[in-house]
């Protein structure tokens, strides 16, 4: 790196030689000019870091020297100096863009006071361009973001996807809290984010907490945040998701294992706005917005008195269900292909997966959903590394699920059948069988038989079961 450029005017040439005299001493490369004219032809050459310059001159004032450097080289400091101290011209001098306004040194020695300001100067200006370089990483890290967690960048063109994308394009340009709903795999954090990057509050940040993975206590102090003291281990203060995601969202993943008591505080903050850290007393205010997400039936939960009905309806302001993957079997050909692009950065020899494996792909169930598929594709391209991936590469359960899911054929008898009877008893029949394999899991239960946990709830209520 260079020495650091100054430049000196003033039409004072004794003092313009002394100052320069000492810059060069600490180790500057100095320039000086007797008037503004020159001084703005020498800043038309090269560039400086910093310009002192007088205040009083023939021609064009230090003070328009200064708006005029500033207009121009906004990252050169100005700093006017003057014989004659004069708090107006210090409020114009700062107005027009002078880091500082000092008063001129009457002798030798104080120039060493001058020639600091000059060095803290230089500091003032590289903060500047390492903050300005910071904020530009920041918006090309905030545009990479949109990029990737967009609406747009969801993968998916069947129906029932894009009616659930449509809602988060209008939904995301509002504050409301939101409630996705969805089997475990579904993608619900991907369209948690699609509303953050897709909305107003995409600069700000995205938090996620996952509700099932802390104990109650452990978890307050995750979302709160605790004061030193506050519990054994807490040796010092920290602040909670809710602060961290201040101006942005928070994502509460699994809301539905939340503890009762804890249940009761997030809803306290949905009211206000605002909370406690653990062992505090002071509160807290936050503007944050709540995405929410379960695969469990929260009003299932509420008649079990695990849940409580008020915060239902403040995180329920607008549900988003997110479809499982059997019910958008026109997105897996595209999927698979996304999760093969990723890992033919690894395995550069694999060519793809064949019509055949992606037929049997298509009319499986795929009870883990996309996180399934991903998984899948993962495991078969470390697998095979080169080549087509074949119908016979893929597991038992995919190659065999087309024979087995074929429906045996029942015979009508002569005297006729009473067919909504007979078909309420072989439903109730396969939903036992499907409790006793799962040993009552009603999510996996209803994995199984290809429907939605709310919709075999409800039929078992309905049958007494």
């Amino acid at each position: 790196m260079g020495q650091e450029a100054v430049l000196v005017v003033d039409d004072n040439r004794i003092f313009l030689r002394q100052f320069a005299r000492e810059l060069k001493q600490a180790g500057y490369e100095v320039e000086t000019a007797t008037h503004a004219e020159a001084a703005l032809e020498k800043l038309e050459a090269r560039s400086f870091g910093v310009v002192v310059t007088d205040i009083r001159m023939d021609g064009i004032g230090g003070i328009e020297l200064v708006r005029r450097i500033k207009a121009r080289y906004d990252d050169c400091e100005c700093i006017p100096i003057t014989a004659f101290g004069n708090s107006s011209r210090s409020l114009e001098a700062m107005q027009a863009g002078a880091l500082w306004y000092l008063e001129k040194p009457d002798q030798e020695d104080a120039l060493e006071t001058l020639v600091s300001c000059v060095a803290t100067a230089f500091d003032v200006r590289r903060l500047r361009t390492e903050n300005r370089d910071l904020r530009d990483e920041n918006l090309t890290l905030q545009r990479q973001l949109r990029a990737r967690f967009g609406v747009e960048n969801i993968i998916g063109r069947s129906t029932s996807l894009r009616g659930v994308l449509d809602t988060v394009e209008i939904v995301a340009r509002t504050d409301a809290n939101v409630l996705v709903l969805g089997e475990s795999g579904v993608g619900k954090e991907l369209i948690a984010r699609a509303l953050h990057y897709t909305g107003h509050r995409a600069n700000g940040p995205f938090v996620a907490v996952n509700c099932s993975a802390l104990p109650s206590d452990l978890l307050e102090s995750e979302l709160f945040g605790h004061v030193r003291g506050a519990f054994t281990g807490a040796t010092s203060a920290r602040i909670g998701r809710f602060q961290a995601a201040d101006h942005g969202t928070l994502f509460l993943d699994e809301i539905g294992d939340m503890s009762s008591p804890l249940q009761s505080k997030l809803l306290r903050v949905l009211q206000e706005q605002e909370f406690e850290a653990v062992g505090s007393s002071k509160t807290e205010r936050v503007d944050v917005r709540i995405v929410a997400a379960t695969n469990q039936d929260l009003k299932q939960l509420i008649a079990e008195r695990r849940f409580r009905e008020d915060l239902y309806y403040r995180l329920h302001v607008i549900p988003i269900e997110v479809p499982p993957l059997r019910e958008r079997r026109d997105d897996i050909p595209e999927l698979a292909a996304h999760f093969l692009a990723r890992q033919r950065l690894s395995f550069c020899e694999l060519k793809g997966i064949s019509a055949d494996a992606l037929k049997r792909m298509g009319e499986y169930t795929w009870p883990g959903n996309v996180r399934e598929l991903e998984a899948l594709v993962e495991r078969l391209s470390i697998l095979k590394q080169s080549g087509w991936i074949e119908e016979t590469d893929l597991p038992p359960e995919l190659r065999e699920r087309q024979g087995r899911e074929r429906p045996q054929a029942a015979e009508l008898p002569p005297e006729g059948i009473d067919l909504p009877g007979y078909m309420s008893a072989v439903e109730t029949h396969l939903i036992c069988q499907a409790l006793d394999r799962t040993e009552g899991n009603k999510n996996r239960a209803a994995e199984i038989l290809g429907l939605k946990r709310t919709t075999l709830v409800e039929k078992i209520r309905s049958k007494g079961i």
